[in-house]
């Protein structure tokens, strides 16, 4: 289903893009057009991330060595190295929806009656995970936190990529900082990666804690199930949907990864099985919809935000 010059092409040409908004930064003088590469630098980079985990699911140039070390190299780049990001995210892909198990790689997920009996700490630790300020300060907690400091810090030996990706982040913010000046590091790096991670954060969240979402036990889980009742299909602009990556299309992406992300809206037409999805957008009242979810109730078979009567 791939098609190699299609994807080199995707790769090759988001790189680029990326490098020149990130050299507007540096280059242009009015700080209008600084600012306004320094958003769409954010932008390019959520773009290439998504053809990154692409290729880390082996969707795109599955063969290539030139890919998978232009993408390892790009992962510690992005503050995703390919040693934790591809553990954490196969195992989300086969363990989505399940109420025990889902964790790695993905939000925490409680039922109602565990939030209810847990301890003090153990709630303010899944609500912090799970809060919307962590959601937008995706570049730390996430990604510089949990996506490097942490593995590292757990298994070094696994994971000396991650330290490598801290290193190299640290390395070129202190060449910013002393080449460029403070305006500098904040418009090339600061600013593209609070926009990518922030987004990249939400979509990731949302398009598995939405209205209409469904989680199960080991009973009734299967993976077929899982992808189609519990990953949305986000509605999007085409130029949101270009920026994304197409992964709005969550729920084909979690019935088959190997589909390349350029031909998911085919898939889609192809399919009237899978014209059905469970459906969120990016409008604010949708955003605020899926942010209050908290639990899952068993009873009611649904995501419900805190429970009044927790203290």
């Amino acid at each position: 289903m791939d098609n190699t010059v299609k994807s080199w092409w995707c790769i090759l040409s988001t790189s680029v893009l990326v490098l020149a908004a990130l050299a507007g930064t540096l280059l242009f003088q009015p700080l209008v057009l600084k600012l306004g590469c320094s958003v769409l630098a954010g932008l390019f980079l959520l773009r290439l991330f998504v053809i990154y985990h692409d290729q880390q699911h082996n969707a795109i140039l599955p063969t290539s060595r030139l890919a998978e070390w232009y993408m390892r190299v790009f992962g510690i780049l992005a503050l995703s190295p390919s040693s934790i990001w591809r553990s954490s995210h196969n195992h989300h892909h086969h363990h989505n929806s399940k109420i025990k198990g889902s964790h790695i790689g993905s939000f925490p997920i409680m039922t109602k009656d565990h939030y209810l009996k847990a301890s003090k700490s153990a709630r303010w630790i899944y609500l912090f995970m799970r809060h919307p300020l962590t959601i937008l300060f995706g570049y730390l907690t996430v990604f510089l936190h949990g996506m490097c400091l942490r593995p590292f810090v757990t298994k070094p030996r696994e994971h000396l990529d991650c330290l490598l990706a801290l290193l190299v982040h640290a390395g070129i913010a202190v060449l910013l900082l002393g080449f460029f000046g403070w305006q500098a590091w904040l418009l090339t790096q600061v600013i593209p990666n609070f926009i990518t991670y922030a987004i990249g954060s939400y979509l990731f969240y949302a398009q598995h804690n939405f209205p209409g979402v469904s989680f199960y036990d080991k009973a009734g889980w299967t993976y077929e199930r899982a992808a189609l009742q519990s990953s949305s299909y986000m509605k999007t602009s085409r130029i949101m949907a270009w920026f994304s990556g197409n992964i709005g299309y969550h729920h084909i992406h979690h019935l088959n990864a190997r589909i390349p992300f350029y031909r998911l809206p085919e898939v889609l037409k192809a399919m009237p099985e899978l014209q059905k999805p469970k459906i969120t957008t990016l409008h604010p009242r949708e955003i605020l919809r899926c942010l209050r979810l908290k639990v899952w109730d068993v009873e009611l078979q649904r995501m419900v935000p805190l429970p009044e009567s927790a203290p």
